[in-house]
């Protein structure tokens, strides 16, 4: 009886097969257990392939962040650069888009990541800090400024105000990595980035 070979998967396609079992081991057991020997595994590749791609356990954990978080910038800054319209109707979009990544995507359980393993491992948090962090806050403040300037927003502190804009969306990633799975409530991210931005919005109009 004849075995049924191994199919041979590209080089090419590994590094995304080895963030895909690396962040299902991170959500799973924390970085602090994850073990790069159990990534190998689940990949189906040996460890020595792990290293051709990335240099040690912290290198994976960047990898994770930069394919599952900052890949999404991308699409926000996209929306941001060609929107020729009022900046009032950009918000909402910008906002149900946040929030479809919380729906649909491992991007609640990156968060929830970060700020568990940050403590014992402050480069994690640094990480982050720089590169989603320092990436968004200032797409979003130019976005309030320049409401501002165009007359739709009143004069308000535009970093306070991403930060009061973007705390909903953190809340529901909060409730949903942590509250559902121990019987709280179902949140409905997308409802919530409505009615939202809803309030956001009227909160800033010109008296």
């Amino acid at each position: 009886m004849k075995t049924k070979k191994k199919q041979r998967r590209a080089p090419a396609e590994r590094p995304g097969e080895i963030l895909a079992a690396a962040l299902s081991l991170f959500v799973e057991k924390g970085f602090a257990a994850t073990r790069l020997d159990d990534v190998a595994v689940r990949a189906g590749l040996s460890k020595a392939a792990i290293y051709l791609y990335f240099e040690d356990k912290m290198a994976l954990f960047q990898g994770v962040i930069r394919q599952t978080v900052t890949s999404n910038f991308g699409t926000v800054e996209a929306l941001a650069k060609t929107h020729r319209g009022p900046v009032a109707e950009l918000l909402p979009r910008l906002l149900e888009f946040m929030a479809s990544r919380i729906e649909d995507t491992p991007l609640p359980s990156i968060a929830k990541l970060v700020i568990g393993e940050s403590r014992a491992f402050p480069e994690i948090g640094r990480f982050y800090l720089d590169e989603v962090i320092g990436r968004g806050l200032p797409l979003f403040e130019s976005l309030i400024a320049r409401g501002i300037a165009q007359g739709e927003f009143r004069k308000v502190d535009p970093g306070l105000t991403v930060r009061s804009l973007i705390g909903p969306m953190l809340l529901a990633g909060v409730w949903k990595t942590v509250f559902e799975p121990i019987g709280g409530e179902k949140l409905d991210a997308r409802a919530l980035a409505r009615h939202h931005a809803d309030l956001m919005l009227h909160a800033l109009r010109p008296s």
